[in-house]
């Protein structure tokens, strides 16, 4: 029986000047719709969250399609992260999410279809039906 060697090629790692080239022009690769704006104050309001805690956007493995996006907000941006200011809304992306994310738009839709937070993302290859994963 007969082996084959196989060339082992190391992937290049994400330093940080990498990183920082990545989320030198980001607010113009994130925005948010109007409604979006809106509602993500209205949640504050309403759950009594200050204003010094921002709205963490990333993206994480799972859902049918492959990948799925996350929304939270946190008291503080996390090691690493790019904090935003788009709109008055402070968002923190961490730098694995942020290449998912380029280019995308948050918009908020409550017709009659459902209502909730929709990532329209121009990366996106492939989507599931309910909208809440993506594949690229």
């Amino acid at each position: 029986m007969e082996t084959m060697e196989q060339e082992v090629v190391a992937m290049p790692s994400l330093d940080e000047t990498t990183v920082e080239k990545a989320f030198e022009n980001i607010e113009e690769e994130i925005s948010l719709s109007e409604k979006a704006r809106l509602e993500v104050a209205k949640i504050m309001a309403a759950n009594n969250i200050p204003d010094t805690y921002g709205l963490r956007v990333g993206v994480k493995g799972g859902g049918c399609s492959g990948l799925s996006y996350s929304l939270g907000f946190d008291k503080e941006p996390r090691e690493g992260d790019k904090t935003l200011n788009i709109d008055g809304v402070q968002l923190f992306v961490d730098p694995k999410s942020l290449f998912y994310l380029l280019g995308i738009q948050l918009d908020f839709t409550d017709g009659l279809n459902g209502r909730g937070f929709v990532f329209n993302n121009p990366n996106a290859s492939k989507t599931c039906g309910c909208g809440s994963s993506f594949g690229v």
